[in-house]
């Protein structure tokens, strides 16, 4: 099976360092597990925002059969750390080999825990001072004490986490310390981000403004320190790595304490002092026993930050006070521009509105007007109408006048017919 060579360090650079490679059985095959592996894994690529106390958490189911556990750094990976962990069988490696590959570490985030077999781990270097070498536990005549508890670090009793900076604990202890720092030596194992400029990201000489701590690249870079400077006129500016101050107005440096490179402490600058070298007699430091002019010195040095601070505060005062007249003006602008594209919407909307007033009238006119034409018409065929069925009522009236005329004459016709016909038969009778 496929292997590979992953570097790692651990402990404080600033004090020492250990390095080495861990050799790692590649997971290209999930479905069966390496034939050669041993009780020992490694979770690659834990977010550095989880302490140790939330990976114990984590992998607490398997916490009592976990031997030891070693917190790594791996190169290129400043953001996380590695863990190496020794069971006690290779049936528990295995399971949590099963249990935790692919698992996320947690349901808020998408990061997956990245477990894989170790075949070996080999340390190829140490840096720093002998005083601070740790021997393992296990191969200690005397082991050593869990720095919590005060009890011995045995393997066989409780498991062993050794964090980044090579301080060894008991799991059990260490699961309760919140802090990302080693109760030790307070070691952080979340670095803070390096500085950049602010505008073209560089990390080279860097300088940041003690007023409003923007942070820009010197004059030989981008010069965006300096552009700031004359964009705001905070005319002074720290320099990150030296820790000195410069004051653009004066073309200078002005500050009186320095940051020393060998112990870290703030020491004096006295700009008297530096021809010492040359063999200036009048030089201050050599008098060590003037104490009035050492006093004297220092109250000059006291009046000038004060009147450094008075200007500056001036300074910031004038330039807020300008920075809050251009926001109260570009605030009532937009307010203006908001109500007056406020006012033109609704403006639009009603001569929208009264256009279709105008052509819903302009429709009910035209509507109005065809109704009365038709109203007139229908008016003129109604009376026409009328006249018509009178005329018809008239003429059928005196069809039937005249048709009872006629049945009247009838009816005496007959009538008539009728008795000269009874008189003709009486005759014959008569005759006979």
């Amino acid at each position: 099976m496929n292997t590979e060579a992953i570097p790692f360090s651990s402990g404080n650079p600033r004090i020492e360092e250990t390095r080495g490679v861990m050799h790692l059985f590649s997971n290209d095959t999930v479905s069966a597990l390496p034939v050669e592996r041993k009780p020992l894994a490694c979770v690659l690529g834990v977010p550095n925002h989880m302490t140790y106390a939330d990976f114990c958490q984590f992998c607490a189911s398997f916490i009592h059969h976990i031997s030891e556990m070693r917190i790594v750094r791996n190169d290129g990976m400043e953001d996380r750390y590695s863990v190496l962990i020794r069971f006690d069988s290779q049936d528990s490696a295995d399971k949590f080999y099963q249990h935790f590959n692919n698992r996320q570490f947690n349901s808020l985030e998408e990061e997956l825990c990245r477990v894989l077999f170790t075949l070996d781990v080999q340390f190829t270097g140490y840096t720093g001072s002998l005083d601070h070498v740790q021997s393992p536990p296990a191969s200690s005549t005397e082991q050593p004490s869990c720095p919590v508890c005060l009890e011995r670090l045995d393997q066989d009793a409780s498991g062993i986490l050794t964090t980044i900076c090579n301080h060894s604990f008991h799991c059990s202890c260490i699961s309760k310390w919140t802090d990302s720092s080693c109760p030790v030596c307070r070691y952080c194992q979340q670095q803070p981000e390096k500085s950049k400029c602010f505008i073209c990201q560089t990390s080279e000489n860097l300088w940041i403004c003690v007023i409003c701590g923007f942070v820009g690249c010197g004059r030989y870079k981008g010069g965006h320190a300096i552009i700031h400077w004359k964009e705001t006129q905070h005319c002074y500016s720290l320099e990150l790595e030296t820790q000195r101050v410069w004051d653009y107005a004066g073309d200078n440096y002005v500050h009186r304490l320095i940051q020393s490179k060998t112990d870290g402490k703030l020491v004096e600058l006295n700009s008297h002092c530096l021809h010492a070298s040359d063999g200036c007699g009048s030089c201050h430091c050599i008098d060590s026993g003037v104490n009035e002019a050492m006093l004297t010195c220092e109250t000059e040095i006291v009046n000038e930050y004060n009147e450094l601070l008075r200007t500056q505060l001036e300074n910031q005062k004038v330039y807020f006070e300008t920075l809050l007249q251009q926001e109260n003006e570009e605030t009532e602008r937009a307010i203006a521009d908001a109500f007056n594209k406020t006012v033109m919407q609704k403006r639009q909307k009603m001569q929208a509105k009264l256009e279709r007033c105008v052509k819903e009238k302009k429709f009910l006119e035209d509507l109005n007007e065809n109704l009365l034409k038709n109203q007139e018409i229908w008016k003129a065929k109604l009376l026409e109408v009328e006249k018509r069925e009178k005329k018809v009522l008239r003429m059928k009236g005196n069809k039937i006048q005249a048709l009872e005329d006629q049945l009247r004459e009838l009816m005496a016709q007959l009538e008539a017919a009728g008795k000269a016909v009874e008189q003709s038969s009486v005759s014959n009778e008569n005759e006979r």
